[in-house]
C-alpha cells in the first residue's frame, strides 16, 4: 500500500525547504523565550512574547484556535507537573519552577513544531536531571532514523535511553507525529516500544518528535480547561520536542537553530541539511 493511502504526506526537496523556514522560526522563538523565562515572569508575557515574534517575521501561530474548544494561545506553558498543552495566564514562573514551553508557526502553509523544557532559577538536581534524560533522549531517537528503517525505531531509542538512565515515567497516552501541510498528521511515533515497526522511514517524511517524561508515574489528567494534562500523582515531568527529516545525506533538524548539525555530530550521525 502506498505512502499516500496510508495517509501519509510525503513532500518534495522544494517543500521540506519551506519547512525549514517555518521550523527555523519555532526554534528562534524558543530561544527567545528561554532567554525571557525567569522568576516573576507570567506565562501570557511568554505567549504575548512569542505571538509579536511569529508575526513580525512572517508566520502565524500554529496553535491559536487550534482545535476543539479552541485552544486560545500561540505557546503551550505547562509548569512543573502540567505536561503539555498548558494554556499561558497569569501564573508568575517562580525560582525552582520548570516550564515547557510548545510552539508552532505555519509559514507559506508549512508547519513547525518544537518545544523545550526551561529551569528557572536554581532547581534541584533531580528535576535538572530529568530534563537531561529528557532532552538526550529526544537527540537519540532522532539519531536512530535511517532511511529505510521504522518509525519505531525512533520510539525505541527514546525508551532505551530513559529506561537505562533511571526510573522515570514514560507518557504513553501522548506521541510525537507527522507533520506537513498540517500540525498533527499520520504517523503517530510513541516514546516507547519494539523497533523494526510502523511505517519506513523515506526521504520526503517530515515527524514531529516528543518525549514526555516524569519523575514519577506516566499515568496523566486532562484538567478541568480542557487542554493541560498533568501528572496525577503530582510528579515534575519534562517535555522536548524538534520536527525533523532525514535526506539521502543524513538527519537534519528542521526546528534547531542550526538544524541540529553540532548535535548531531556529536552522536556520529550525519548532517542532512541543506
Amino acid at each position: 500500500m502506498a505512502f499516500r493511502d496510508r495517509g501519509i504526506e510525503i513532500k518534495t526537496p522544494e517543500q521540506i525547504d519551506l519547512m525549514r523556514v517555518a521550523g527555523r522560526l519555532v526554534g528562534e522563538t524558543l530561544e527567545l523565550l528561554r532567554d525571557a523565562a525567569a522568576p516573576g515572569v507570567t506565562t501570557q508575557d511568554l505567549d504575548t512574547l512569542a505571538e509579536t515574534h511569529i508575526r513580525d517575521h512572517g508566520g502565524i501561530p500554529s496553535f491559536k484556535g487550534y482545535s476543539q474548544p479552541p485552544f486560545p494561545a500561540t505557546i503551550c506553558a505547562s509548569v512543573n507537573d502540567e505536561v503539555v498543552h498548558g494554556i499561558p495566564g497569569p501564573r508568575a514562573l517562580a525560582e525552582g519552577d520548570v516550564v515547557s514551553i510548545d510552539c508552532g508557526a505555519i509559514v507559506e502553509g508549512w508547519h513547525g513544531d518544537a518545544a523545550i523544557t526551561v529551569p528557572i532559577g536554581e532547581v534541584a538536581d533531580d528535576v535538572l536531571e530529568l530534563l537531561r534524560v529528557t532532552e538526550e533522549s529526544l537527540w537519540r531517537g532522532m539519531a536512530a532514523a535511517r532511511l529505510g528503517g521504522r518509525v519505531t525505531d525512533i520510539s525505541h531509542a527514546i525508551e532505551t535511553h530513559v529506561r537505562a538512565q533511571g526510573r522515570y515515567g514514560i507518557l504513553e497516552d501522548y506521541t510525537g507525529h507527522g507533520i506537513g501541510t498540517e500540525m498533527h498528521m499520520a504517523p503517530n511515533v510513541p516514546n516507547y516500544g519494539r523497533r523494526g515497526r510502523g511505517p519506513t522511514i523515506v526521504e520526503g517524511l517530515a515527524l514531529a518528535v516528543e518525549p514526555m517524561v516524569t519523575l514519577g508515574s506516566k499515568h496523566t489528567d486532562l484538567l478541568d480547561d480542557e487542554w493541560t494534562v498533568a501528572t496525577v500523582d503530582g510528579s515534575v515531568a519534562a517535555h522536548f520536542e524538534h520536527t525533523f527529516t532525514v535526506t539521502a545525506q543524513g538527519a537534519w533538524v528542521l526546528t534547531a537553530v542550526d538544524g541540529g548539525e553540532a548535535r548531531l555530530a556529536e552522536l556520529g550521525v550525519p548532517f542532512g541539511g541543506r
